[in-house]
């Protein structure tokens, strides 16, 4: 059997993507390589239920909690660094386990990045500034006005994504979409790859969602966002955004009692994953949809066949085997 090139993980929020991928580290001399946009930030490690000091030391991983919160990291850096970690991994002989909810990264990953000129900071401050307490739906409609065919691709309610296309039309005087036509080899050849997209039941999900919240409270999530609201960093920041970070922040300001900041940060990050279920079934067509168990059992018999001098060592009883990401 071809050897496998790699291990791509994706899937929603809390379908147990993290715990498989570190099981499968652990079995087959694997590296958890993150291809999460929130998980990046070292801010926020709870809300963001990036793994945690015990589970990094059960196996190598990269790419986590290595950005500082005040960086406006972009998928293309993230696409510089994910190079450097497979690299890394091919050097020291480690089974490259791509693993996160960020469909965009592994489209990147897999099928190449657009070739974007890069934003100068005098351009990017003088946008942002602008932009400044100015309600994301006049900011859409100002790109709607300016660049509509942009504007038509953007939800109106994603600040981040519209102050980039419009960062790009102060750079170049053209829209963000015409640069979107050209894109760059893929790093990663997915031919050679066991593409596995985690699809559990619509119910299952919300119920983990749910659950894993509650656990964020009562494992010190609050004192997260109270350590990420002194900083006053800019609220269009993405680790701004991190599910969960708003409300309690809201409620951190006197704006909403704690339960209905709960509350709003589930419904948040349950219509967050129905937004990756259809991501995924749009962009990303190489991966196979699967439940959990399917992952586990077709990624081992897959590199049991092709890894065998892969095999390692690995106590599974210090796994937890609850969903993590």
């Amino acid at each position: 059997m071809k050897a496998i090139s790699a291990i791509l993980l994706a899937g929603p929020t809390a379908s147990g993507k993290s715990a498989l991928a570190l099981r499968l580290a652990c079995a087959f001399n694997g590296v958890l390589i993150n291809a999460d946009s929130m998980q990046v930030y070292r801010d926020l490690r709870l809300l963001t239920a990036r793994p945690s000091e015990a589970e990094e030391a059960q196996a190598p991983h990269a790419l986590f909690g290595h950005i500082d919160g005040a960086l406006n990291y972009s998928v293309g850096l993230w696409l510089k660094d994910a190079a450097g970690a497979l690299e890394d991994a091919r050097r020291r002989g480690l089974l490259p386990i791509f693993v996160g909810g960020t469909g965009l990264y592994f489209k990147a990953l897999t099928q190449g990045l657009s070739d974007i000129p890069q934003v100068p900071e005098d351009v990017r401050a003088r946008v942002r500034a602008r932009a400044q307490n100015v309600p994301v739906e006049v900011l859409h409609a100002e790109l709607g006005r300016r660049d509509p065919d942009m504007a038509a691709r953007l939800r109106p309610t994603d600040p981040q994504r519209i102050l980039r296309a419009l960062e790009i039309l102060e750079t170049t005087g053209k829209s963000l979409a015409s640069f979107q036509i050209e894109r760059e080899p893929p790093v990663l050849d997915a031919s050679g790859a066991l593409a596995l997209f985690l699809a559990p039941g619509r119910e299952i999900l919300a119920q983990r969602i749910d659950a894993r919240f509650d656990a964020m409270l009562q494992a010190g999530a609050l004192e997260e966002a109270r350590a990420l609201r002194r900083r006053g960093l800019d609220p269009a920041l993405p680790v701004m955004r991190a599910h969960g970070a708003p409300r309690l922040i809201a409620y951190l300001n006197g704006e909403l009692s704690l339960a209905e900041a709960a509350a709003s940060a589930k419904l948040e990050t349950r219509q967050y994953a129905k937004r990756q279920f259809t991501f995924a079934r749009r962009q990303l067509p190489l991966f196979r949809w699967v439940t959990e168990q399917e992952a586990e059992a077709q990624a081992r018999a897959a590199l049991v066949r092709a890894l065998s001098d892969r095999m390692t060592s690995c106590d599974r009883s210090e796994i937890a085997p609850e969903s993590k990401a």
